[in-house]
């Protein structure tokens, strides 16, 4: 395939990208090379001590960057592919162990697979496979590859350390300025510090400081200095538990590894041994679907178990997509219901989920039922997973047999005999109105500690969905 300027543009996440991939043509670039068939990789540095990998394979414009970026292409591979475009000289190399590997993963027109072969071809080598001698592996590859790996992921830990230095020392500014002051730069404090996290690897905590200000700004004016605290202690405490990860829990290590960094892959998560895994109807009980700062597009699908057996009651499909590519829909409607096998990733409060198996299509599904229990159950089964995960985020919460009220200027979920309430956090008042007045709500919604976001009920007038 012929790269063009026109192809590098369309193939661009956005005009950022393109920008910034326009500056790195003039950067340090250690290594750039090719190996005469198409296939060209380099070397970037950038504000860590170690450059980014880049490789490209121009036939099909497969690529792989080792930078933690979230756009795809990335900068790196943009400026890659525009270095290319300019008709820049690349040494003639031998494929370093790293580009092989990469090689060597891929489907594709550019991996190192055999090309197609002839039906008979195929037939002859399915009927030999069974005489076939192994191929013997090459010891001295393997292990260069696998002193490879362990310097990678050394220097990834490095990287990573030094990013919590950054936040350290952050945090200690912003205290000493005051917190009185850090509404009015929150913006400017908060992206400078993501990308400092981004560029040490650290992606995890970097969401978190870049959905700082949004939500700072989302909470009451009295009430945003005790956010404040509460948010900036919580990025003290993962920067903490990480530090001292090996002496903790292996669920605890897990979810601060995945809470910090990045979360571990797919295969990872389903040939884990100790996953948690699940068969059951599931039902979609709520979908969520926004941009985030670093414009991917986060969709979000909330499921429930249909029985009442043992493991969790929830989970949460979790998928990002770039917004370059317009409107993206969620796969399952809510009210859907579907038989899958789901696979947890692992943490001392499972809900983050993966579909192993899915058996039949999804249908639309008959009147939910909440699990027993009473808000003042519910509350307990957040504070029991909120100690299990010190930095929960959002909490799956359903309630048997509520009501919604009224409770000051907003509206509350509470038992129709009082007790414990959950006051409703809305954009738009009225689309609870129809909720007031009826017994027997079976609900759904997500808790983050002060607000209930209301997404699913089941009344006696049938089905609302917020």
């Amino acid at each position: 395939m012929n790269l063009t300027l026109a192809k590098l543009e369309e193939l661009a996440p956005d005009q950022g990208s393109l920008d910034a991939a326009r500056k790195l043509l003039k950067a340090k670039w250690p290594a750039a090379a090719g190996d005469g068939a198409g296939l060209v990789w380099g070397e970037c540095q950038g504000s860590g001590s170690q450059p980014y990998r880049v490789v490209l394979a121009e036939q099909d414009l497969g690529y792989k960057c080792t930078c933690p970026s979230r756009k795809f292409p990335c900068k790196h591979v943009l400026a890659l592919m525009w270095m290319r475009v300019e008709g820049r000289a690349f040494a003639t190399e031998d494929r370093p162990v790293w580009v092989a590997e990469w090689l060597g993963r891929r489907r594709g027109p550019g991996s190192a697979r055999p090309a197609a072969e002839a039906p008979r071809a195929k037939l002859d080598a399915a009927l030999a496979v069974d005489a076939a001698e192994p191929e013997p592996a090459d010891p001295k590859a393997e292990a260069r590859a696998a002193v490879q790996r362990e310097r990678n992921q050394a220097e990834r830990e490095a990287s990573i350390l030094a990013g919590l230095d950054d936040l350290d020392r952050w945090l200690e500014d912003q205290m000493e300025r005051g917190l009185a002051a850090f509404p009015s730069i929150a913006a400017e404090q908060s992206r400078t510090l993501a990308r400092r996290l981004v560029d040490a690897k650290a992606t995890g905590l970097a969401a978190r400081v870049e959905q700082l200000p949004p939500a700072l700004f989302a909470v009451p004016e009295a009430e945003r200095v005790d956010f404040l605290i509460e948010t900036l202690g919580m990025l003290h405490l993962m920067a903490a538990a990480y530090r001292r990860r090996e002496s903790l829990p292996a669920a605890l290590r897990a979810d601060i590894r995945a809470a910090v960094g990045a979360a571990p892959t797919r295969d990872a998560v389903l040939e884990a041994a100790e996953a948690v895994r699940i068969r059951d109807r599931w039902l979609v009980l709520a979908t969520v679907n926004e941009v985030q700062p670093d414009k991917l597009r986060r969709i979000e699908t909330w499921l429930g178990r249909s029985s009442q057996g043992e493991g969790p009651r929830f989970a949460v499909l979790i998928d990002f997509m770039p917004v370059s590519l317009g409107t993206v829909k969620n796969t399952y409607s809510v009210g859907e219901a579907f038989e899958a096998e789901l696979v947890y990733y692992p943490s001392g409060a499972p809900l983050r989920g993966i579909i192993a198996q899915q058996f039949g299509s999804a249908a639309r599904a008959d009147r939910w039922t909440a699990p027993a229990g009473d808000v003042a159950a519910a509350l307990d089964r957040y504070d029991a997973a909120l100690a299990a995960r010190p930095w929960l985020g959002d909490w799956p919460l359903a309630i048997s047999g509520g009501a919604v009220h009224r409770r000051g200027d907003g509206f509350a979920l509470s038992m129709r005999d009082g007790g414990s309430a959950l006051p409703i956090g809305v954009g738009d008042p009225d689309t609870v109105l129809p909720l007031l007045g009826l017994d027997g709500i079976d609900a759904f919604g997500l808790w983050n500690g002060r607000d209930f976001a209301l997404k699913f009920a089941e009344t006696p007038l049938g089905r609302w969905v917020g």
